[in-house]
């Protein structure tokens, strides 16, 4: 389960999405996000699968891959799905009993939802396996730079969220060395109830904070060593440029946008798109 975990890690591979400019993948990203969150019809929904699909195939990430971090949220999506399916009020009531009832309504929130969580673990997946961390770091300070006339630390904010992205991998390989080791030492992390599976967990959280702080003092030493002062007069050896192929990628996020837009509107006005 550990291992399922790909957020913060990057895939190297030649692709088209990996030579885009790391602005123009934040952006397509967070347009992403939003949209999601806008449709509202199974029509919708399929047409970003395969839009999401489309660009899964060219950044030539194996799909395999990105699916083992649906793994890692699995409890999430069925605990969402129970709360939708069994407390969402409808007119079409198939099953009832006390306070519980399943409807028809509920059915189709319930599988929204599922679908909409997945797209969005999916979806963001894409920027961190297709975006080094350096790149990644440029592209987030770029985009703060305007808030700093309003005192915003924009390369401290974009530094902080790119060490704590490259970490996760690092921290998730940690955890799995700590419990290998409790477990040859007879620990049991499977059996037990959910109270007894949580309390197991002590053991591993005490040297998985020891080890993260260490890792952090070591980091904070490497960085004064290096004489880093932050953004203070600081230089950078390959410069952002925006090429052809980046604009033709935000000329289709416009039209994505556009899509998602008509589709929600022929949703309100055609009832049989659900």
């Amino acid at each position: 389960m550990i291992r399922d975990i790909t957020i913060g890690q990057f895939y190297p591979v030649d692709s088209l999405i990996h030579r885009l400019d790391a602005r123009v993948k934040l952006t397509i990203t967070f347009i992403f996000i939003i949209t999601l969150f806008m449709v509202n019809s199974f029509v919708g929904y399929f047409f970003v699968i395969a839009a999401l699909g489309a660009t899964i195939k060219t950044s030539k990430v194996p799909l395999k891959f990105m699916l083992k971090g649906i793994k890692s949220i699995m409890i999430i999506i069925l605990f969402t799905a129970f709360i939708n399916l069994f407390m969402t009020r409808g007119e079409q009531v198939i099953w009832q009993w006390g306070v519980l009832s399943l409807t028809l309504e509920g059915i189709i929130l319930a599988t929204k939802m599922c679908i909409r969580l997945v797209l969005l673990i999916v979806g963001s997946s894409i920027l961190t396996l297709t975006t080094t961390p350096i790149q990644l770091t440029d592209g987030i300070e770029y985009m703060l730079r305007p808030f700093k006339k309003v005192g915003v630390p924009a390369h401290e904010i974009a530094m902080m969220m790119t060490i704590a992205l490259r970490f996760i991998p690092t921290l998730l390989d940690e955890t799995d060395k700590i419990m290998k080791a409790q477990q040859a030492r007879g620990a049991d992390f499977d059996t037990g109830s959910l109270m007894q599976k949580a309390k197991s967990l002590i053991p591993i959280l005490v040297p998985l904070f020891i080890s993260a702080f260490r890792r952090a003092e070591e980091l904070a030493m490497a960085m004064e060593a290096r004489c880093y002062h932050g953004d203070e007069n600081r230089t950078r050896m390959n410069r952002m440029r925006m090429q052809k192929r980046d604009y033709h990628a935000l000329a289709m996020g416009v039209v994505y946008i556009l899509i998602i837009f008509g589709l929600r509107y022929a949703a309100r006005v055609l009832p049989f798109m659900i």
